[in-house]
């Protein structure tokens, strides 16, 4: 059976936009052999080595001062790795998306002389009335944008975000992550950024989920009880919080 243009090019698409790792599948487990490496505050880093990798995946597990309805807001924001996420230059969000499943670009600043490392990512939140955690699935698909010689394209990387909420104005953030950067990187280095990014991060985050830009947002539910938005106040769709 032979087939036509418009099918063969469907085929590629598919492929090019299929997960390189899968949702989260090469991630540890949460209750993974993780070792303890830093504790600061609030703010307690893990990592672990992974089979057949050089480069360690970390766990890190802080308890936020802050709404999960504000730290969502934060998370739908295409710019806001900008404001959080350490060493992050560039963040936008590219073709059709929606909160449950859509697509960013981003660019991490490596130290000097190593060469900056540009990610594409399928992002998919999902999350339930009844247990109030909310989970994202962050998955490097390299193909569904066309690379920047600026930059070297990591080809797998695979993050989860789980966010728990403890209070009305307390939510616990687990965020772990196995990235392999792709080019002539030193090991070492890479397994010092996975200590030292997180921590710095989930710092600017609670500072960043409090400013006024993302305050009185709500989350949105559907009939199963399904976590299908955040929204302004005021703003009408579907069942709130």
């Amino acid at each position: 059976m032979r087939l036509t243009t418009r099918a063969r090019f469907s085929l590629l698409l598919a492929a090019l936009l299929m997960p390189v790792a899968g949702i989260a599948g090469s991630l540890p487990p949460l209750d993974a052999d993780w070792h303890l490496q830093k504790e600061t505050g609030d703010i307690r880093i893990y990592t672990t080595e992974v089979e057949g990798s050089d480069f360690e995946a970390f766990k890190a597990v802080a308890d936020l001062d802050v709404s999960l309805a504000a730290l969502m807001a934060v998370m739908i924001n295409p710019k806001s790795c900008l404001e959080w996420v350490h060493n992050c230059s560039v963040s936008e969000a590219f073709g059709n998306g929606n909160f449950q499943d859509r697509y960013a670009y981003s660019v991490n600043d490596m130290p000097w002389p190593v060469q900056d490392r540009d990610y594409v990512l399928r992002i998919r939140t999902h999350g339930d009335r009844q247990s109030g955690v909310v989970e994202m699935d962050l998955n490097a698909v390299p193909g569904a944008r066309p690379g920047d010689d600026d930059y070297v394209r990591v080809d797998q990387s695979d993050t989860l975000y789980r966010f728990e909420p403890l209070g009305p104005e307390h939510t616990r953030m687990t965020w772990v992550q196995h990235t392999e950067p792709n080019g002539a990187i030193p090991s070492w280095l890479v397994n010092s950024l996975v200590i030292d990014i997180p921590v710095k991060s989930m710092h600017s985050l609670e500072k960043v989920a409090h400013k006024p830009r993302y305050a009185g947002y709500r989350l949105v539910y559907n009939d199963r009880g399904e976590l299908v938005n955040v929204v302004k106040s005021g703003h009408t769709e579907g069942d709130d919080e």
